[in-house]
């Protein structure tokens, strides 16, 4: 165990700053021990003393900025330490952590500006840890979807480094899906630019299947959440969102189709169909119950919901009707209801 004093941080920051990695290095290590045990379970009074001394002194910011410095066992370890830290409760109720945060939250600045590195992927990848972490925390959460990180984030998730790409997706389906009272508020109030957004960039004109397919599903679950009701309802009344779906269905690769099905049946599923998409439906009527009937699943634990879903949606389709009078296609080939003109009243003599 290494002896918590009141010049820890001092020390910390002279290691840092004469460059003496070795030392530095091993400094960590011995406060992953402290932290996390070794043979013995951890001390609960050394890990509140050294929570506090780490907070306290702003090592936490220090240590960060040189994050990138470390060798890749130090920075593992670094970012182990920085999540042990921001997890531990002081007296079983402070969070000291969150206090600190709440105070700085520049660094959360900092931290998401780690994809805009696209050549230091192990330093973003840490970052990207540390940040979800942060996240943890509802108030620091909602600091970032305030921000104008939220606008970054589609074009993080499209980055051609995978690894870079991947972890931001992780990090922005956090933030939209951790806090569902925040994370609604927020999309009812920026609905019209996310899903803008959401539908052009990861959904309509990415090249990547992954990226498709995983938009697709983070998209039916953010949908289906009970606290997002009212961004459901108002997803599935545009005609817009139901054609980039039906776009997507139309992709050749099966997990996409599946992803996107999810979504799909809640328009057809939807008892107030707007008429634009009720037309659209009809004039695709026949090719949608073709497509049906060869879409199936392979994970047979899934078969049961999902053929109960597909039937449901296909018997909804079969089903509709129109509620006007039909008339002719428009240039997208979807049946638009006649203009009846009206009557042109007799001339009086």
């Amino acid at each position: 165990m290494i002896h918590i004093c009141g010049y820890f941080s001092y020390i910390f920051f002279l290691l840092l700053l004469f460059w003496q990695m070795e030392e530095l290095c091993k400094r960590i290590s011995e406060i992953k021990i402290t932290l996390f045990g070794d043979e013995a379970e951890p001390s609960q009074e050394a890990c509140s003393q050294l929570t506090q001394e780490f907070f306290k002194e702003d090592t936490f910011r220090i240590l960060i900025l040189f994050i990138p410095t470390l060798n890749l066992g130090s920075r593992i370890d670094a970012t182990h330490v920085i999540a042990n830290l921001l997890r531990q409760q002081v007296n079983k109720s402070r969070f000291v952590g969150l206090e600190y945060l709440k105070n700085n939250l520049d660094i959360v600045d900092i931290l998401l500006s780690g994809y805009e590195d696209t050549n230091a992927s192990d330093v973003t990848l840490s970052y990207g840890s540390i940040a979800r972490e942060c996240i943890r925390y509802q108030d620091v959460a909602k600091y970032v979807l305030d921000s104008q990180h939220m606008k970054k984030f589609f074009n993080y998730i499209q980055i051609p480094t995978f690894e870079i790409s991947s972890d931001a997706a992780l990090t922005f389906k956090e933030l939209v899906t951790r806090h569902k009272s925040t994370a609604a508020d927020f999309l009812a109030k920026n609905y019209e630019w996310f899903f803008q957004e959401y539908n052009s960039k990861l959904l309509d004109s990415s090249s990547n299947y992954i990226t498709k397919r995983n938009a697709a599903k983070l998209l039916a679950e953010i949908l289906l959440d009970r606290s997002n009701t009212g961004v459901m309802v108002r997803y599935v009344s545009s005609l817009d969102n139901m054609r980039v779906l039906m776009n997507l269905l139309r992709e050749s690769n099966r997990g996409i189709q599946l992803e996107t099905f999810h979504v799909f049946k809640l328009f057809v599923d939807n008892q107030n169909k707007p008429e634009d998409i009720v037309l659209v439906l009809l004039s695709n009527k026949s090719k949608l119950l073709r497509f049906f009937e060869d879409f199936n699943v392979n994970n047979k634990e899934d078969d049961e919901l999902f053929l109960a879903d597909k039937d449901r949606v296909v018997n909804e389709i079969r089903n509709l009707k129109p509620r006007k009078l039909l008339c002719r296609a428009n240039k997208h080939h979807e049946i638009i209801p006649c203009v009846l003109s009206k009557p042109v009243p007799p001339q009086q003599s």
